[in-house]
């Protein structure tokens, strides 16, 4: 496939990548991460109003740049090589398609340009940790078992006389959860016999609301764990007959092939790294990344990283692929940054060398979205590749 970036794309990578640079090193994501928000507002605020990051692919209607996917890929490769922890998936890559999708046309005017100038920051919540399995990335989000089931536990909706709808339960694993002034909430209504899966806006001011941040394995991927106790929310959409889960399904595709690319810079940047420091380090009067077996190494990984950048693209542009490529993407991460630690040497197997937050992120991601081979066993199963053998098996039978 023809890989070749367009101008635009270009610009939007130069531009992040020197303004990363110079304000998401190690030492500056390591001291983001530990303020209130998680991440650096005051670079957040740069990005989305001089740069319009959040709304890069919102239409001009609503205040954004107007791309597409493939460009606010280029943003995801880029934030990915900083690991920049940043509400920019959260808001951009998973609730502004939703909102886009059922949202009322008053709901979109209010919420999509505030998303658009980044002053409103969004979280997806579902419950029991299943955010790959809503987004349909590595099973069948349509029965809603993943939400509940209708049954106790996952989040219920029930209805009130006056006042809207009040939902009662719990999210965990939610990304950005603990600071996003508008929270995505998954619940389950109508009782057992006739329930279905919507999805409600709830506000950060709302009754009952509980939001505690978690303690995780990638300080640069901030989750947080929602109660919610009958609390007040508004219904995405003007009715209940709209298709949520086709639409989350979509904007988990979406979401894979951003995530991929993500997946991809960070690769690209632990590989960086890793070159640097053989070109440096020196063992029996020579740079270690001199000997062969070392060249060798870093070669199959350039190899690596350059296949998972080509899948991730793809998916860019046909984001019904999204679940592959990330597929290859993660592991090409999580390979990328094991050798990573390994060719550090001593030094990289301590905990608070920088090489661990890329192998962190590497661990951590195929916990949220994967792991990979259930990403491909998913997309294996969508194309149908199994189908003519178990016909064949039955016959044999």
């Amino acid at each position: 496939m023809d890989t070749a970036a367009t101008a635009e794309q270009d610009d939007i990578r130069r531009t992040l990548r020197e303004l990363l640079a110079e304000r998401a090193g190690p030492d500056e994501v390591r001291a983001a991460v530990r303020t209130a928000d998680g991440h650096d507002p005051e670079l957040w605020a740069r990005l989305s109003q001089q740069l319009g990051l959040p709304g890069l692919a919102l239409p001009a209607s609503y205040g954004g740049v107007g791309c597409g996917l493939a460009e606010l890929a280029v943003a995801f490769e880029e934030t990915g090589r900083a690991l920049l922890p940043s509400p920019l998936l959260a808001t951009s890559g998973l609730a502004a398609p939703l909102i886009a999708a059922l949202g009322t046309p008053a709901q979109r005017d209010e919420l999509l340009p505030r998303i658009a100038d980044g002053s409103l920051t969004c979280a997806l919540a579902v419950a029991g940790g299943s955010l790959a399995v809503a987004l349909g990335l590595v099973g069948d989000n349509a029965t809603g078992e993943w939400a509940g089931g209708g049954r106790a536990g996952g989040v219920q909706a029930r209805s009130t006389a006056v006042g809207g709808p009040l939902l009662y339960g719990e999210a965990r694993q939610v990304l950005d959860g603990h600071s996003a002034p508008l929270l995505l909430v998954a619940a389950h209504t109508g009782g057992f016999p006739r329930s279905r899966t919507l999805l409600f806006l709830v506000r950060a001011d709302a009754e009952g609301l509980t939001r505690v941040r978690q303690t995780s394995l990638d300080e640069t991927r901030p989750q947080a764990r929602v109660e919610l106790r009958d609390c007040p929310a508004e219904l995405l959409g003007d009715d209940d007959t709209a298709d949520v889960t086709g639409a989350l399904a979509a904007a988990g595709a979406g979401a894979a092939a951003l995530l991929a690319a993500e997946a991809v810079g960070a690769a690209a940047s632990a590989l960086d790294r890793t070159v640097e420091y053989v070109r440096g380090r020196e063992q029996f009067g020579r740079p270690i990344g001199s000997f062969q077996a070392v060249k060798h190494r870093l070669a199959d990984q350039y190899v690596r990283v350059q296949a998972a950048r080509s899948a991730a693209y793809y998916a860019a542009r046909h984001p019904v692929e999204g679940g592959l490529a990330l597929a290859q993407c993660l592991e090409a991460l999580r390979e990328v940054t094991a050798e990573a630690v390994q060719l550090h040497g001593g030094i990289g197997f301590t905990w608070e060398h920088e090489a661990h937050l890329w192998f962190k992120r590497a661990a951590s991601d195929e916990l949220l979205f994967g792991p990979v081979h259930r990403l491909r066993a998913h997309a294996a199963e969508t194309a149908g590749l199994f189908a003519g053998r178990t016909a064949r098996t039955a016959v044999a039978v």
